[in-house]
């Protein structure tokens, strides 16, 4: 089982290496193609919608056709569309490889969801969601500091070459510790018809939609550090490019943090309980960012503080939360997760377009991401009601 882990936590590493690697090099690739930084920015953005837009599919695909090979397939055009990022030659050809990238790198994430829930149940399912996001803490941490000294000493080509290298080692761990989870008996048809109706079903479930609504507001809360990181680090703060671990550093100590809180408490309180308890801890951090930044200027550490807290709190929750959708949905599990992560990537992706007209400043970024942790808040709220009626609804139907 720890190959398991280990596996579905590296697939989840796609990702935040695709995205955190690159960051520090999004100046000097303006340079290198002739591109303004609006321009380069929006090949970040194109990662991201088609990131989205192919999580609609990559779990019902695994529905039919299994986890296995979905994800192998993936990594394999992973590590091509990199190679074509390495060689472009205009922020165009760049663009279009990056489009690739984004279409293949969520299917480990997506299916490795799915994986979680054909295994376990319950409180397992959550202490092993919980170990596999601790592992997946250790691309926050290296990849922007891995792509800082890349920058430096090799250039922005070696971000792509080490993406090509990262998916070819991916690939074959996959193959050798990635086990088929969903049999030939368990798999849903691929056709229109089916899927149409299945996610009809899933997308107008209101307990759902709402669910994924709240992580999506707040993982966005979270996120405008990350896309607007070179701004914050190297203009407010006053950092350079290989001192990206100021941020992720903690930030993934935070992630770490949060997710062991997340697996002690399963089967010790419940689910609800710890998703309340993360976001109060995620509140206080919103408020007391924006003070701080009222109060007195940009600084290292005080300013990452609120941040680090903001984060221990979404990873408490975030576990729970991600896996109570899903059981909403028993026989369609990777579907659901589909859905879920493109909720979650398409507010992501909103994120990442509008980020450069709030990252002026840092109180800027702190009054947006208050904002987010808001409407996040009062989904939650909706949700705590529609999961109510749902639960109320589905035992007077089975009692019927």
């Amino acid at each position: 089982m720890g190959g398991v882990t280990f596996i579905l936590a590296a697939l989840s590493w796609v990702g935040p290496f695709s995205i955190d690697t690159y960051l520090p090099s999004l100046p000097s690739i303006s340079q290198s193609l002739g591109a303004s930084a609006p321009q380069v920015q929006q090949t970040v953005t194109a990662f991201l919608v088609f990131f989205a837009i192919m999580s609609l599919w990559h779990g019902a695909i695994s529905d039919a056709f299994g986890r296995r090979r979905i994800t192998l397939i993936c990594l394999f055009i992973f590590a091509l569309a990199s190679v074509g990022c390495a060689a472009a030659r205009s922020v165009h050809t760049l663009m279009f490889f990056r489009m690739m990238q984004g279409a293949t790198a969520g299917a480990g994430m997506i299916v490795g969801r799915a994986v979680v829930r054909d295994l376990f149940e319950g409180a397992d399912a959550q202490r092993l969601m919980s170990h596999v996001a601790t592992i997946f803490t250790i691309a926050p941490v290296v990849a922007p500091v891995l792509g800082g000294w890349l920058e430096v000493i090799y250039g922005w080509r070696a971000v792509f070459i080490f993406l090509i290298f990262l998916s070819s080692v991916l690939l074959l761990c996959g193959w050798r510790l990635l086990p088929e989870t969903l049999p030939k008996g368990q798999r849903r048809p691929l056709k229109a018809g089916y899927l149409a109706h299945s996610y009809w079903k899933v997308l107008t479930s209101p307990p759902f939609l709402l669910a994924c609504g709240s992580m999506g507001f707040t993982s966005a809360g979270f996120f405008i550090y990350i896309m607007s990181a070179p701004q914050f680090l190297m203009k407010h703060l006053h950092l350079r490019e290989t001192q990206f671990l100021y941020l992720f550093g903690p930030m993934a100590v935070a992630m770490i943090v949060g997710a062991w809180i997340s697996g002690f408490c399963a089967g010790r309180v419940s689910g609800n309980q710890t998703i309340i308890t993360g976001y109060l801890v995620m509140a206080g951090a919103a408020i007391g960012n924006l003070v701080l930044n009222t109060l007195l200027p940009p600084m290292v550490p005080w300013t990452l503080v609120p941040l680090i807290i903001y984060v221990v709190g979404m990873s408490m929750a975030m576990p729970s939360l991600s896996l109570f959708t899903l059981d909403l949905f028993p026989a369609q599990k990777g579907l659901a997760a589909s859905c879920q992560g493109f909720i979650s990537l398409g507010a992501n992706s909103l994120v990442s377009a509008f980020v450069p007209l709030v990252w002026g400043t840092t109180l800027s970024l702190a009054t947006t991401e208050l904002s987010m942790l808001a409407a996040g808040l009062v989904t939650l709220l909706f949700y705590f009601v529609a999961m109510k009626r749902h639960k109320a609804v589905t035992e007077a139907a089975a009692t019927a």
